[in-house]
């Protein structure tokens, strides 16, 4: 029962990322300045979660004073880092390319699980993740091989990669250490630290007279930003590696380019072709491959 409220939790915070991705594109074609969007996106978040967590974090300061390091750490390498390094990409290369990147998450946290004796890794975990990129690489490449060898490692490949490796230690950190801590206490907890990382950002492009502009848009933006990829992401992804670990949980991370697909279909009336089929079936073998082994083991 436990398993199936994580699965749960993983494919909506899965869910919830992927609209990250195309909101978040559509914000740099409205001009929106990346690093102010992750610092506005984030003090929405915090003033929505404070009247719902301020009795909590007051109630657990001892253990939050107790973990300041490793907090300040997860809030460093997710909201700040993570957020700041996908927002970035997105402006110097396609959505495509990033969402390509982010199907390494998965081999990252089992490579520093395994390296930090975290979680034991086996062959038919690697089977799996190997079996669901192939899905993805299905989708994103629609087949051609030439689409994925025009993958030139520009600025904003470069920049995503590190968005990779900050979320696989992110992930696996959260993993290593058990907070008592209730889910959306640690997560307003998180992006405080986050915010504290992010506002230095957010000064260099006041000062460099990158502005946002106030309007509808806007405000639809930050409240779908807020609510969905921050938010409820975090609260299920949270809840759903202290259920079933970071190793089986980082598989699912694969859902996030199908997603986005099926996202791009409805939204920007794109053909479901071939590739979508085939892609989506080795997504879900390699779903099913990695858990199943592991819950027979």
């Amino acid at each position: 029962m436990q398993n199936t409220k994580a699965y749960i939790m993983l494919v909506c915070a899965t869910l919830f990322w992927s609209g990250n991705f195309m909101v978040g594109k559509f914000a740099f074609l409205e001009n929106i300045p990346p690093l102010s969007l992750v610092f506005y996106r984030w003090s929405l978040v915090w003033l929505i979660l404070l009247p719902f967590t301020i009795k909590e974090i007051l109630k657990h300061k001892d253990t939050i004073l107790k973990n300041l390091p490793i907090l300040f750490f997860l809030g460093f390498t997710s909201v700040g880092l993570f957020n700041s390094f996908t927002y970035l990409s997105l402006i110097h290369t396609q959505v495509i390319n990033s969402t390509l990147f982010n199907t390494a998450i998965p081999a990252v946290i089992i490579l520093l699980c395994f390296l930090f004796k975290i979680e034991k890794t086996n062959k038919f975990q690697i089977l799996g993740l190997i079996i669901s990129v192939l899905g993805i690489l299905s989708i994103i490449t629609k087949l051609d091989i030439k689409i994925f060898l025009s993958l030139n490692f520009n600025k904003g490949d470069i920049i995503m990669i590190g968005g990779v490796i900050t979320w696989g230690i992110y992930s696996t950190l959260l993993k290593k250490k058990k907070f008592t801590l209730p889910l959306l206490t640690l997560v307003h907890v998180i992006c405080t630290f986050g915010l504290i990382c992010v506002f230095p950002q957010f000064l260099y492009e006041f000062s460099q007279g990158q502005f946002i502009k106030i309007d509808i848009d806007l405000f639809y933006i930050l409240i779908f930003l807020a609510l969905f990829p921050s938010i409820g992401s975090y609260y299920c992804w949270a809840g759903a590696v202290s259920i079933i670990g970071a190793n089986r949980a980082g598989i699912f991370l694969s859902l996030i380019p199908l997603f986005s697909t099926i996202m791009a279909i409805i939204f920007f009336n794109e053909q479901f072709n071939f590739y979508h089929s085939l892609g989506a079936i080795l997504i879900i073998l390699g779903l099913f491959l990695s858990n199943k082994e592991i819950k027979d083991a």
